[in-house]
């Protein structure tokens, strides 16, 4: 076990803001941390200095002289017109075959590997970024909120991914499923000092739970015994013959100290709009397309959402969900078909980056003021701000000097001081911390209205949501099952895809042997075990069975179709899942065939 990184006695301070005060750590080359503590804790200002980009003003972080960082950019790295495959190997120098594999770990493949990078969605392009991360193979990940606007499917990638990984990673997440899936120790900020716990995220809060506890009933203990001396040398100090009994214990109760008990960050305190409950549909889409002059995302869409559901928009980044969401609410019209809302209905909305757009010349109160009811007083107005943690002098804040987490928050609080039925979210978890999002959770679970929202923070999908739309290739649909199937479903699929591939959960594809030139030969597949074949064979039938379903359903929609440009798409659709099924079936004969070989 080597020392890759050792943080001795670091100090940093911005103003009267101190964020490392003293602290120490080391991290070793076995080491798979989880970095936690709260907004403004100053865990990305570590990360800065352990990369270089900062100085701390006292201590020093001693760095192993074949120590190799890697960090996930933020920045889009892309040159005009490259294509994913062009990129990587420009950054990383590797060749295309190695490109192409670690590009497969998080399924770049085909067009999306070698058309332009600049097509792809947000989330496909931080899987490329996070592929070119890992080409140049160092033995240090730093990865800062790494799930940030990734989809579940990318999530699930990633943790495969990391849980195979042979090198040490740091990792800062507000995301404890993530922590818990891919990290088997923790490292706390809190107050300036460093904790590093040899275990997982929720063995380390329960521990500090219990640490915690046990110093409340030692303070107790001490305090009642304090008492009782006290007590005893008041009533004694004075006579003769029990002065020495009395001085003795003022030397005891000398002795007894409590332990310093390290104080609790405030947690936001979030309550929703009260609202009576309705019933019947709150709002209804027929025949709806949605999408833009140029590109239709999803038509056909046909569904309803009730009063009182807190209906989950789910589905993969670039699919459709952010337009879906805006096409409800009117701030993108339809293609096609309408959008009815129920009678009455009040509705407040809450966008990915809306915190970009506050004026930032306001204040937080006068931002609060502008956003709140009117009628509503001063000092539900000041109480809403400090549960948002906003308080004292800190709502005179401006905008302009406000963190990222700090204006999403304003922005919550200025629309939970609205009288808003209807709540559309669309990531309303990032750049909150964990406790501020438990928070949110439990007052969306106890609110009387309707809630519509998107996000990629499984706890807090599992916690609130009620019912699931799925969007995705095209279609908007109301999907069978909780939180807890439609994420069972896709580990099913990632799984099954990566047996496909000849990968596991435990590693990473050996690469092809070089030979020179620089061009790998082509290489002999290894000879694969009988149940290796048996559970692709499983597979296949799966997706040709799908396939199957998919041509009949084109099928008997086609025959019924008086609408030409929907006979020309559904023939399509046809050609396309039959082709598709063939290309499956030659498949099936071939390892049927390589399944008897094994007799």
């Amino acid at each position: 076990m080597t020392v890759l990184l050792e943080i001795k006695n670091a100090s940093k301070r911005y103003g009267d803001q101190v964020l490392l005060d003293g602290a120490s750590a080391t991290i070793t080359d076995d080491g798979r941390v989880g970095f936690i503590g709260r907004n403004g804790a100053g865990k990305s200002t570590l990360l800065r200095v352990i990369l270089g980009d900062e100085e701390l003003d006292s201590g020093e972080i001693v760095r192993h002289p074949r120590l190799r960082l890697g960090y996930l950019r933020q920045h889009d790295p892309f040159l005009p017109g490259e294509s994913s495959l062009d990129f990587l190997m420009r950054d990383s120098g590797q060749p295309d075959w190695k490109c192409g594999e670690v590009a497969g770990e998080f399924e770049i493949k085909g067009a999306m590997l070698t058309g332009p990078v600049a097509a792809l969605s947000g989330g496909w392009q931080t899987r490329v970024k996070l592929a070119a991360l890992l080409l140049h193979e160092p033995n240090l990940l730093l990865l800062d909120e790494p799930t940030n606007f990734l989809d579940l499917r990318t999530q699930i990638l990633l943790e495969h991914f990391l849980r195979g990984y042979r090198e040490a990673c740091l990792i800062v997440s507000h995301d404890r499923a993530f922590l818990g899936a891919t990290c088997d120790q923790t490292l706390d900020l809190t107050s300036g000092k460093l904790t590093v716990y040899p275990g997982r995220v929720d063995a380390f809060l329960e521990y500090q739970r219990e640490k915690a506890a046990h110093v409340e009933r030692t303070n107790a203990a001490v305090l009642t015994k304090r008492r009782q001396l006290e007590d005893f040398i008041a009533r004694n100090k004075a006579r003769a013959s029990t002065a020495s009994r009395a001085k003795s214990k003022s030397k005891q109760l000398e002795r007894l100290e409590v332990e310093d008990v390290v104080a609790e960050s405030p947690t936001a305190a979030i309550q929703c709009p009260a609202v009576a409950a309705r019933r019947g549909p709150a709002v209804r889409c027929r025949d709806l397309g949605v999408g833009y002059p140029d590109h239709t995302v999803a038509r056909g869409i046909d569904l309803e959402i009730v009063h009182g559901s807190r209906a989950a928009i789910v589905g993969d980044n670039g699919q459709g969900k952010t337009t879906f969401l805006r096409s409800l609410v009117g701030s993108l019209q339809p293609v096609a078909g309408d959008v009815k809302w129920g009678h009455g209905c009040e509705i407040g909305t809450y966008a990915q980056h809306v915190y970009t757009s506050i004026a930032e010349d306001q204040t937080v109160l006068q931002h609060l003021e502008r956003a709140a009811a009117i009628g509503t007083k001063q000092q539900r107005i000041l109480d809403l701000a400090g549960a948002m943690l906003f308080r004292g002098k800190a709502v005179e804040k401006r905008v302009k000097v406000l963190s990222g987490g700090e204006r999403a928050r304003l922005c919550l609080a200025g629309l939970l001081l609205g009288s808003y039925n209807v709540l559309v979210l669309d990531e309303p978890g990032n750049h909150l911390d964990v406790e501020t999002v438990d928070a949110l959770a439990q007052a969306l679970v106890a609110y009387e209205g309707t809630v519509i929202f998107t996000s990629h923070d499984r706890s807090f999908m599992q916690a609130v949501a009620t019912t699931m739309i799925e969007v995705g290739n095209g279609r908007v649909v109301n999907s069978l099952g909780d939180y807890a199937a439609y994420l069972a479903a896709v580990s099913r699929e990632i799984d099954d895809a990566e047996a496909a591939d000849g990968r596991g959960r435990t590693g990473r594809t050996p690469p092809p042997p070089r030979r020179e030139g620089g061009k790998a030969p082509a290489a002999k597949a290894p000879a694969r075990t009988d149940r290796e074949v048996r559970k692709e064979i499983a597979t296949l039938e799966r997706t040709i069975a799908r396939l199957d379903e998919e041509k009949k359903q084109a099928n008997v929609a086609l025959l019924a179709t008086t609408d030409a440009e929907e006979a020309v798409r559904l023939h399509a659709a046809m050609t396309g899942a039959a082709e598709k099924l063939s290309a499956s079936e030659e498949k099936w004969l071939a390892l049927q065939e390589e399944l008897g070989s094994f007799e």
